[in-house]
């Protein structure tokens, strides 16, 4: 039971990550592999920022800018410099690394004799892995609240418009060059916030935290795109929280069937393979289906 609670509390923490991927991936149609320096970025700025005694809530909104200036950077490269989305993110997530070498000044930092999130509502007395899951899902619910919000507004409306197509976006007189920039910018301030409370609730941030992020990510859209077809897009936000759950839980299998913890990886491209797999192996099965339907009548 206590390990599927902590699969619980760490499918809430990071489905931020997966809010900011979908963005990116999914409503602009491009990979961002900025992912996994902003993912750091989120957890060292964080972490200094806790050391200099700034208030965790505070703290949650510098990762959140520091996100959104990486973001930027991989944006100007897209738009400005006409780089490929992927080497435009390679280069940015290059570039950050050894910033976030910097900034912590070595390649880990304890956050053990600091006041973080968990910290913060230690008075409520909750059990272990409850107070993550408290946590995650406040600030999850009022990202998707903010989300959804914004997406109804014509701004967002522009984003997506922009990301479905983006010579339709320009005719309709839509900055498709500050919209794509716009959505660079939210997808990494929100991994940020990831990595700083992943971070946080680590009670470490590390230099090689980053590694693999991407398909965590996708991993959680995956999955809730496969239980949840066509819905909205809030409730879509929702779907993939429920999918970042799931795939936790999944890897808690995993775990609980002997398999080393440093196979994760390896199950993670598994299943994010099998997930992208089943709409195609759901077709062939129809297609196969109407065939013999023809064929016997």
């Amino acid at each position: 039971m206590d390990m599927m609670i902590s699969a619980i509390s760490q499918g809430t923490i990071w489905a931020v990550m997966g809010l900011g991927i979908y963005i990116t991936f999914r409503i602009l149609n491009a990979p961002d592999m900025t992912t996994e320096g902003s993912f750091v970025l989120g957890g060292a700025i964080g972490a200094q920022m806790l050391y200099f005694n700034i208030d965790p809530f505070t703290t949650l909104l510098i990762s959140f800018l520091a996100g959104m200036a990486a973001g930027a950077i991989t944006g100007f490269l897209v738009t400005r410099v006409s780089i490929n989305p992927l080497l435009a993110g390679i280069i940015t997530m290059t570039g950050i690394y050894s910033i976030n070498l910097k900034i912590m000044g070595k390649a880990n930092m304890s956050l053990s004799t600091v006041t973080t999130l968990k910290s913060a509502i230690a008075n409520l007395s909750l059990p272990r892995n409850v107070d993550t899951i408290v946590i995650g899902l406040v600030i999850i619910a009022t990202i998707i609240l903010l989300l959804t919000y914004f997406f109804k507004t014509e701004m967002g409306q522009a984003l997506i418009a922009t990301g479905d197509n983006i010579q339709m976006a320009k005719s309709l007189g839509i900055e498709t060059s500050e919209m794509t920039m716009l959505g660079y910018m939210l997808a990494n301030g929100l991994i940020a916030i990831s990595g700083y409370i992943v971070s946080t609730d680590n009670g470490y941030a590390d230099i090689q935290m980053g590694v693999g992020t991407v398909v965590i990510g996708l991993a959680s859209i995956i999955i809730g795109e496969v239980l949840f077809r066509n819905v909205k897009l809030g409730v879509r936000f929702m779907t993939i929280l429920i999918g970042s759950i799931i795939y936790r839980l999944l890897l808690t299998i995993v775990l609980m069937l002997n398999f080393e913890a440093n196979d994760f990886r390896l199950f993670s491209a598994i299943i994010v393979a099998l997930c992208l797999a089943i709409p195609t192996i759901q077709n062939r099965l129809a297609d196969y289906r109407e065939y013999r339907k023809v064929t016997k009548s």
